[in-house]
C-alpha cells in the first residue's frame, strides 16, 4: 500500500469508499431537495393565484398551525399511536400462527383460506361499522380494525415464504432424519424472514390507516376524530396538519421494522 502511494495511485478501497459516501449523499440530497422545490412551489402558487385558506393553505400556514395546535395535536397523536401499534402486533402475530398452520396441514388451509381471501375481498370502509357496534366506541374496535387491515398480507407472505424451501432442501432433512421442529427453526422460519419483513413493511403503514379509519366511525380522540372534526369546520390548516402527523406516524413505524429487518435478516 505503501509503493502504491509513493508511486501516486489512489488506494482503491479509499476511492470505493469515497464514491459509497457520494452515492449516500446524492441519495439523501435529491430526495430533500425535491421535497422543498414542491412545498416552495405550493407555497408561491397559493399565495400568487390568491387561494382561500380554507380550500388549500399555504405551507406556512400549516407550520403556523403545528406550532399552535401542537399540544392538540399530540393529544391526538397518542390515541391513534397506541391503536395502530396494537392492531399492528395482534394482526401480524395472528397471520403468523395460521400461516403456521396452513403450512403444517393443507386440510386447514383449504379450510380456512378461502374465507381469510373473503374477509379480505370485504372494504375496510363497510365492515368497520360493523365492528364499532360489536365491540364498541372504545380502543378495542380500532384495534382490531388495524388487525384486520394487516392481516392479509402478512398471512399470503408468510405462507409464501415457509412454503419458499426447496423440495431437495427438505428431502435432505428428511434423510437426515430432522424432526418437523427442527426444519421449520433451521428452514422454513429463515428462509420466510425476507418475505415476512416485506409484508410487515407494509402493515406499518396499514395500520395507521385502519386505526384511523375505525376512528372516523366513532371516536372522541385521535387523529382521525380530530381530521373530521377540522374538516366540518373548515380548518384547512389544521387539517392538513393532522395529516401531515398521520404521515409522520407511518414514516416511523416503516422506518421502525426496515432497522429491525436489518438487525435480523442481516444475510
Amino acid at each position: 500500500m505503501a509503493v502504491i502511494e509513493n508511486l501516486g495511485i489512489a488506494d482503491p478501497h479509499a476511492l470505493a469508499r469515497s464514491a459509497a459516501r457520494r452515492e449516500r449523499l446524492v441519495s439523501t440530497i435529491v430526495p430533500i431537495g425535491t421535497a422543498v422545490a414542491l412545498v416552495g412551489l405550493w407555497q408561491l402558487g397559493v399565495r400568487a393565484f390568491g387561494v382561500p385558506t380554507y380550500i388549500a393553505p399555504a405551507p406556512s400556514d400549516v407550520a403556523v398551525t403545528l406550532v399552535e395546535k401542537y399540544p392538540l395535536l399530540m393529544q391526538n397523536f397518542w390515541p391513534t399511536f397506541f391503536e395502530s401499534v396494537a392492531g399492528f402486533v395482534v394482526g401480524n402475530l395472528a397471520a403468523i400462527l395460521i400461516a403456521v398452520a396452513f403450512v403444517h396441514s393443507r386440510n386447514v388451509e383449504r379450510a380456512f383460506f378461502p374465507i381469510a381471501v373473503f374477509v379480505n375481498t370485504i372494504p375496510i370502509l363497510a365492515i368497520a361499522p360493523i365492528l364499532v357496534l360489536i365491540f364498541g366506541p372504545g380502543m378495542t374496535a380500532k384495534v382490531v380494525i388495524a388487525a384486520l387491515i394487516c392481516f392479509f398480507p402478512t398471512l399470503v407472505n408468510m405462507v409464501r415464504g415457509l412454503q419458499s424451501v426447496s423440495p431437495q432442501t427438505l428431502e435432505l432433512a428428511r434423510i437426515l432424519s430432522a424432526s418437523k421442529a427442527e426444519v421449520f427453526w433451521k428452514m422454513r422460519l429463515p428462509s420466510s424472514l425476507p418475505f415476512l419483513f416485506s409484508a410487515l413493511k407494509i402493515s406499518a403503514t396499514t395500520s395507521v390507516i385502519g386505526a384511523i379509519v375505525g376512528e372516523w366511525v366513532g371516536a372522541d380522540l385521535g387523529l382521525g376524530a380530530l381530521i373530521i372534526d377540522a374538516t366540518f369546520n373548515f380548518n384547512s390548516p389544521l387539517l392538513y396538519a393532522t395529516v401531515l402527523m398521520s404521515s409522520g406516524l407511518s414514516v416511523l413505524m416503516f422506518a421502525l421494522v426496515t432497522l429491525a429487518e436489518r438487525r435480523i435478516v442481516r444475510w
